[in-house]
């Protein structure tokens, strides 16, 4: 019989944190579930490409975990229109902002605002280009911030790889 390599183990880790975290999100509301789910996806995607060797599912199970916690409390709070206003400024910032300046956005309705600061961009081996970058959310008084990385996709938009 063959070992199971590590990867699979990966795999299932993760399919078995998102099934819990689906479960999980029945009682919530369809942004909070979301953002678990995204937060949840995009932690574990980080924790992969963090850990190595043996510590490598570790890292994508608390990724997991890190990230649907973070995604969850944004999504309670962030409704669509929100995350338009999020989502165009990220989009700007990181096709035309110079490095390290900080552009933000507003929902005028909600009051929920937050920032974007691109670093500069690099081309990956694949001949991708990336930035990293900072970013804030604020509801109420309570602000997150955190970290990710974006690469420009061929139709010229940004698409976060990693927060």
């Amino acid at each position: 019989m063959e070992k199971p390599s590590l990867m699979r183990w990966i795999n299932v880790t993760a399919a078995c944190v998102s099934l819990s975290l689906l479960a999980a999100c029945q009682d919530t509301g369809p942004k909070q579930g979301l953002g678990t789910l995204l937060g949840a996806a995009g932690g574990g995607l980080a924790g992969a490409q963090v850990g190595r060797g043996s510590g490598q599912l570790a890292a994508v199970a608390a990724g997991t975990l890190i990230g649907a916690f973070l995604g969850s409390e944004i999504g309670k709070s962030l409704d669509r229109a929100d995350q338009a206003h999020m989502s165009r400024t990220t989009q700007q910032s990181l096709e035309t902002a110079p490095s390290g300046r900080t552009s933000s956005w507003r929902n005028p309705d909600s009051g929920h605002h937050g920032t974007i600061t691109p670093q500069p961009a690099y081309q990956t081996s694949g001949g991708e280009y990336c930035r990293e970058f900072q970013q804030t959310v604020t509801v109420g008084n309570k602000t997150e911030q955190a970290y990710g990385t974006a690469c420009r996709q061929p139709d010229g938009s940004w698409k976060i790889v990693g927060s």
